[in-house]
C-alpha cells in the first residue's frame, strides 16, 4: 500500500495536470509518472518542479513526471485511486485550470527562453514513425525490467555462492529462481507485444511460446535441427506481431457467431508454422550476428567505441529512445548471460553527475539552482539521469555537451579494457551509476571487473567536471546565472540563443 507520503504526492500532483477530467491514461516506467491529457494547457509546469518529491517533468508522447525508482510504484497507484475516487464523486466537473505559480519578471532573455522551449516542444510533438515504432518497442519490455533486475541480483549472488563453495545447498534453488523467468521471457515478450499492437495477449504469448518448447528440437528447419529458444525475445516479438496481424485479418471475414472458435485456432496455427519454419531461425541469424557485433566492435575498437557509445546515450536518454535498446541488452543476456553494452551507457551518467557537481561549485550564490542539484545528485550517482538532464544541464545547454563529453571518457575507459581483454557485462538491465556493481559479471572476475567499473565512474565524473567547469558557461552566463535571484534553470535560455553568445 503506498505510504501517506506517496498519497500526499499523488494529491498534490492531480490538480497542477488540470484534475482528474484532464487526465486520459495512466502508467509507470522505472522512474516515470506517464500521464495522458486532454488539455495540455492545463498544467502547471513550474509548480510541478517544486513539488517535494518530483524530480523533474518531461513532455513526450505523454506528460511524464520524474518521481525516481521505487517511488514511482507507489506514487502512481495512489494517484489512480484518486481520479477513479474524483470521478466518482463529481463526474460532471469540469476540470479547472491550476493557479500558477509567480513566474519570472518577463524580459527579453526569458521571452527568447520561452520561444526556444515552444520551438523544441514543437519538434516533440512532431514524432516521426521510426521513433514512435521504438516507442512501442520500448513498451513492450519496460514492464519486465522489475523481472530482469530481481533474477539478475540474484544470479549474481548466486555466482558468489557458487565460486566460494558456500551453501552448496541453496545454489541450485538460486538458479532456478533466477533462471526460471529468463527461460520463460520469450512468453512474457509476446504477451505484452500483443497487447501494445492491439491482438489478444494470451495468443501473443502462445505463439512466442513455441519458441521455447523443448519439442521444437525434433522439428527441422533449412536443413538443420532447430533448438529451444532460437531466436530469443527477437523471436517472439515478430511472431506476436504476425500473430496480431493473422487476428485482425481473421476479425474482417469470420462471422461473429464462429469468432472464438476459428479466430483463435487461424492465428496460432498460422502465426505458429511461421514461426517454426522461418522466423525462429531468421531471428536466430539476427541474434547471433548482434552478438558477434558487439563483441567485435568492443575486441577491435573498444576505446572508440565506448567513447562515441558513452558520449551519446544522453541525448538517447533527453528523446526517451534509449529504451529502444532493451531489446539489444535481453538479446546479449540471453547469449553471454550478461550485456557488454550497459556498463559503458552507464558512464553518460557518470559525466552527467560531474557536469552537476561543476554548475554547483561555479554558482556559489544561485541558492535555487544549487538546491534543485544537491536534491538530484543522490538519484544521478544511483543511475537515475533524469533529473539532472532535465532540472540542470539541458535547460543551461552548454553543461549538457560537457556532461557527454564526461561520459565518453567514461566510456572510451571502459571500452578500452573489454578490447584489452577485460571483458564483462551487466547480467540485467534497468540499475545504473552505483547501483550497477551487483549486477556486474565477467571473464577476469569481481574484483577486476568492480574496479574497471569503478575507474569509468571517476573517469566520467572527473572529465565531466573539468569540462564544465572551464568550458561549461560563457562569463555573460555566470554573471546572469550566479546571483541570489539567478533564473530557474527550466526558463534560463540555452547555449545557442543570443543570451548566451
Amino acid at each position: 500500500m503506498p505510504s501517506d507520503k506517496h498519497r500526499d504526492t499523488a494529491a498534490a500532483i492531480l490538480p497542477l495536470v488540470g484534475g482528474p477530467d484532464n487526465v486520459t491514461s495512466i502508467a509507470h516506467c522505472m522512474t516515470r509518472l506517464r500521464i495522458g491529457l486532454r488539455d495540455r494547457s492545463l498544467v502547471d509546469d513550474a509548480a510541478l518542479r517544486a513539488l517535494p518529491g518530483v524530480l523533474g517533468v518531461v513532455e513526450d508522447d505523454t506528460y511524464q513526471v520524474v518521481l525516481g525508482p521505487g517511488a514511482v510504484a507507489r506514487v502512481t497507484p495512489a494517484f489512480e485511486a484518486l481520479v477513479a475516487a474524483d470521478r466518482r464523486d463529481s463526474p460532471a466537473a469540469p476540470a479547472v485550470a491550476p493557479t500558477m505559480a509567480p513566474t519570472t519578471p518577463v524580459t527579453a532573455d526569458v521571452l527568447a527562453a520561452r520561444g526556444a522551449a515552444l520551438r523544441a516542444d514543437r519538434k516533440a510533438r512532431n514524432a516521426t514513425p521510426v521513433k514512435l515504432a521504438l516507442r512501442r518497442i520500448a513498451n513492450i519490455f519496460v514492464p519486465l525490467i522489475p523481472a530482469l533486475i530481481g533474477c539478475g541480483i540474484i544470479a549474481g549472488l548466486n555466482g558468489l555462492l557458487a565460486n566460494a563453495g558456500l551453501l552448496p545447498t541453496v545454489v541450485p534453488a538460486l538458479a532456478a529462481i533466477a533462471s526460471g523467468f529468463m527461460s520463460l521471457i520469450a512468453v512474457f515478450v509476446g504477451f505484452n507485444t500483443a497487447k501494445e499492437f492491439g491482438g489478444t495477449p494470451v495468443l501473443g504469448g502462445a505463439v512466442a511460446a513455441i519458441i521455447v518448447f523443448p519439442g521444437v528440437a525434433k522439428i527441422d528447419a533449412f536443413g538443420q535441427h532447430l533448438t529451444p529458444g532460437q531466436g530469443g525475445v527477437l523471436g517472439a516479438l515478430a511472431a506476436a506481431l504476425l500473430a496480431v496481424c493473422v487476428e485482425k485479418w481473421c476479425r474482417t471475414w469470420v462471422p461473429e457467431a464462429l469468432d472464438n472458435l476459428v479466430t483463435p485456432t487461424v492465428t496460432v496455427l498460422t502465426a505458429g508454422l511461421a514461426t517454426l519454419f522461418g522466423l525462429m531461425f531468421l531471428a536466430g541469424e539476427i541474434a547471433a550476428a548482434i552478438g558477434a557485433f558487439a563483441g567485435w566492435l568492443l575486441h577491435t575498437g573498444g576505446a572508440f567505441a565506448g567513447l562515441v557509445l558513452g558520449g551519446l546515450f544522453l541525448p538517447l536518454v533527453m528523446l526517451g529512445l534509449h529504451q529502444a535498446l532493451i531489446p539489444i541488452h535481453t538479446t546479449l543476456i540471453e547469449q553471454s548471460g550478461y550485456t557488454v553494452l550497459l556498463p559503458i551507457l552507464a558512464m553518460a551518467g557518470a559525466g552527467q553527475v560531474g557536469a552537476a557537481l561543476a554548475v554547483y561549485c561555479r554558482l556559489p550564490r544561485n541558492r535555487s539552482l544549487r538546491t534543485v542539484i544537491k536534491s538530484a545528485l543522490p538519484a544521478g550517482f544511483l543511475g537515475v539521469g533524469e533529473p539532472l538532464i532535465y532540472g540542470v544541464s539541458l535547460p543551461l545547454g552548454r553543461p549538457f555537451v560537457t556532461a557527454c563529453a564526461g561520459g565518453a571518457a567514461g566510456g572510451a575507459f571502459v571500452g578500452l579494457f573489454n578490447q584489452l581483454g577485460s571483458v564483462f557485462g551487466s547480467t540485467a538491465i534497468g540499475p545504473s551509476g552505483w547501483a550497477l556493481f551487483p549486477l556486474l559479471d565477467g571473464r577476469s572476475g569481481m574484483g577486476t571487473t568492480a574496479a574497471i567499473y569503478a575507474g569509468g565512474l571517476a573517469v566520467g565524473y572527473l572529465v565531466g567536471f573539468a569540462a564544465t567547469w572551464f568550458f561549461g558557461f560563457t562569463d555573460r552566463m555566470l554573471a546572469e546565472l550566479n546571483t541570489d535571484g539567478g533564473k530557474d534553470p527550466a526558463t534560463a535560455p540555452p547555449a545557442n540563443t543570443p543570451a548566451m553568445a
